[in-house]
């Protein structure tokens, strides 16, 4: 396999930066951490000359990655180094000072998914948030965007609607890099972290994350391809309702179905909508796990047939409105947690507008319309942090 970009990760060992320079090191990663030739950012880091790791810090998932979704942890040792692996997905969402304690610098290497929600961008900018209060630096080892760095997709994070599946005023689908984001953000908030980026070397924002020619690792259980990875922009939607987004099968976003939807019929109907650059099937599946466990669905699975037409986010919104409409005596929202007022429908879309308007075509049309508008204002805003070319 030619691998024609290289990560942050590969350059580490290769390149001299103050932030390392006899410095303690605090690494923030998972087993996406890893070099094209299969070394562990773990390794690479214990590695390090003039520097010293001293602590490991994981998000969701864990370090080993074992974890599924929404699974709360606690910090351990690591078995072989004998270091402190923080948890950051358990009581604490964000480092502590007494955690911070114990290093000068935090580096970040974890293989983001390239939308709002997925939860590894919210503990970049949580770290962020701490190392600039605790007056520590942060390296990044920039990843490639798996869904490309062209498309921008889906409305602006609404005030009010903050959370752990979008911790800053973002479009859902962002088209950067995560160490892109992170010095926007970094400048846009005033947010005063040190920080700096370990920058990719040869990649464009318009390959396929397989002309990259690099391995790719599951950044979670349920994503176990870069084309999983950009179906998921739009079919995440459905974690926020009684409707089944695939876990406990093996394809994961990439089918949705329920024991009382007919796959057929909302084949059809999705077809009547002509999206682009997407074909929807009808296929029945069993999940393992997960909602539905071991009941036969009727479903549809989605099949990408051309990726540069493709639009994750309206596709997903137009499946939801469809199996909405057609079982409306079935469907329903996950209602907010116990004592809480938030949908987490309205936490992934970054509003309520689609929560209330599911049922009316017409509305939501309003709604896309809208979004495209936040659409061109980040694509104007995002432009003067662009590290790679086109």
């Amino acid at each position: 396999m030619k691998i024609n970009v290289l990560t942050g990760a590969d350059r580490l060992s290769k390149v001299s930066h103050p932030f390392l320079e006899g410095k303690r090191i605090g690494l923030v990663t998972n087993p996406t951490g890893m070099t094209a030739d299969f070394r562990t950012t773990v390794e690479v880091c214990a590695q390090l000359e003039n520097s010293r790791l001293t602590a490991l810090f994981a998000g969701e998932h864990g370090l080993y990655g074992e974890r599924q979704a929404g699974v709360l942890f606690e910090d351990e040792i690591h078995p072989v180094l004998g270091i402190p692996v923080f948890s950051l997905y358990g009581k604490h969402k964000k480092p502590t000072p007494e955690m911070l304690a114990q290093v000068d610098t935090v580096i970040f290497d974890m293989q983001d998914a390239g939308v709002r929600f997925y939860t590894y961008l919210s503990t970049l900018f949580y770290i962020m948030d701490a190392c600039a209060a605790s007056g520590k630096s942060l390296l990044i080892l920039d990843r490639i965007n798996p869904i490309g760095g062209m498309k921008v997709e889906g409305g602006i994070l609404q005030q009010g609607y903050e959370s752990f599946v979008g911790a800053w005023h973002t479009p859902i689908r962002y088209g950067m890099t995560i160490g892109e984001i992170a010095l926007m953000r970094n400048k846009e908030e005033g947010i005063g972290c040190e920080l700096d980026v370990v920058k990719l070397e040869g990649w464009r924002r318009a390959m396929t994350y397989a002309e990259t020619g690099q391995p790719w690792m599951m950044p979670s259980p349920n994503l176990p391809s870069p084309e999983t990875a950009e179906i998921y922009a739009g079919t995440c939607f459905f974690e926020g309702t009684n409707v089944s987004e695939g876990r406990g099968t093996t394809r994961p976003f990439e089918w949705i179905g329920a024991p009382w939807m007919d796959g057929e019929r909302i084949a059809r109907r999705m077809e009547a909508h002509q999206l682009p650059g997407v074909h929807i099937h009808p296929v029945y599946a069993s999940p393992v796990y997960s909602k539905h466990q071991g009941l036969l669905c009727g479903g549809v699975r989605l099949f990408i047939t051309n990726r540069d037409q493709f639009k994750a986010v309206e596709t997903g919104l137009m499946l939801l409105h469809e199996i909405a409409c057609s079982y409306p005596q079935h469907f329903e929202w996950t209602p907010p947690p116990s004592g809480g007022s938030r949908y987490f429908i309205d936490l992934l879309t970054g509003g309520r507008e689609i929560r209330e308007w599911i049922q009316d075509e017409e509305g939501l049309r309003r709604i896309l319309a809208n979004w495209h508008q936040d659409e061109e204002k980040w694509h104007e805003r995002r432009a003067s942090y662009l590290i790679y070319g086109s």
